[in-house]
């Protein structure tokens, strides 16, 4: 098959390369997915790039997320079916198969089954930002009926689907954004009051919506956390992305509204709470609620020039088709 691969971390034009690999087969718990969508987060960059972890043992295929339908079922594997078409999470965490290929094998639990009328561009643009936005919402849309939530950088991936997500679980959704074409991203993602942070009276704004809100999804929390603390009332706040500099804690002041900061990390969580995040985003891509983000796509011998795009902050979500 015809596959990405690094087999030292650096550079993406130094380290990476499109070679003919075998067709892996999948074992016990496992199944092997025909890909068609491969989607690129920025941790599939830092992970090539030597910024999160190690070097790769042998070779490694990147890519955690993607779409396709499955093409072969490892023994023990139940509720996955040959042709079965579904999205894929977490490919390539601790597993060399990731989704920048012509085939993955991976966890059969990684592989979920995907709507007859979800699209591939829906189905790939799930994975890390979908379930990192559930987790960050608490993992349980039944405890968010009637609350309100402030999803920050509401134009981002996480963001579109954070919005997404406590929209279907029956939540109030302010979001904040830095430019009015962002502003139309997030109110297209459902978000019923968008507001600018970079304009006089932000707080002011979010306050008329709602004297306080219950959670936030927050993607920069030193830039943000006067206005965070502004609105909040036994709040949590779960921040799922750092900053080049860690910010300063103001005890006190969390202590007194009985705040509590939440850090998320995808790679780390348990079993049951990934399970639970799952199918919370599951449930939402069953019952239509979820939209796809806006794609660009590269053929896979562009891998490259595809990861470079993601890493100079491209917006909306970049995909391989293999």
């Amino acid at each position: 098959m015809k596959a990405a691969v690094y087999r030292r971390t650096g550079p993406a034009r130094d380290v990476l390369s499109v070679e003919e690999i075998d067709v892996p087969e999948p074992g016990p718990g496992q199944v092997r997915v025909r890909i068609t969508r491969s989607a690129i987060n920025p941790t599939d960059w830092k992970s090539r790039a030597g910024l999160t972890g190690g070097e790769p043992d042998g070779f490694q295929i990147p890519h955690q997320d993607g779409a396709g339908v499955v093409d072969a079922v490892g023994e023990g594997v139940e509720g996955r079916e040959v042709g079965q078409r579904v999205w894929l999470h977490l490919a390539a965490f601790k597993n060399r198969y990731g989704t920048a290929a012509e085939f993955s094998v991976l966890p059969a639990e990684r592989a979920v089954p995907l709507p007859d009328d979800a699209s591939d561009d829906l189905g790939a643009c799930l994975g890390v930002p979908a379930v990192t936005a559930a987790h960050c919402l608490g993992g349980d849309p039944a405890a968010l009926a009637g609350k309100t939530v402030l999803v920050a950088g509401g134009a981002g991936a996480v963001g579109h689907f954070a919005i997404g997500l406590a929209k279907y679980a029956g939540a109030r959704v302010v979001a904040t954004v830095s430019s009015e074409s962002k502003g139309e991203r997030a109110r297209a993602a459902g978000a019923d009051l968008v507001v600018n942070y970079r304009e006089d009276g932000a707080v002011e704004k979010v306050r008329a919506f709602a004297e306080r809100v219950d959670r936030i999804v927050e993607v920069a929390l030193g830039a943000n956390l006067e206005l965070d603390l502004a609105v909040s009332d036994n709040t949590t706040i779960a921040v799922y992305a750092n900053e080049p500099n860690d910010p300063t804690i103001p005890v006190r002041r969390l202590m007194v509204s009985n705040t509590t900061i939440r850090f998320v990390l995808l790679y780390n969580i348990t079993a049951a709470d990934l399970a639970a995040d799952v199918a919370w985003v599951r449930g939402a891509v069953a019952a239509g609620e979820l939209t796809a983000l806006e794609a660009t796509t590269y053929p896979l011998d562009d891998v490259v020039a595809a990861q470079e795009a993601v890493e100079n902050g491209a917006v909306g979500k970049v995909m391989l088709i293999p």
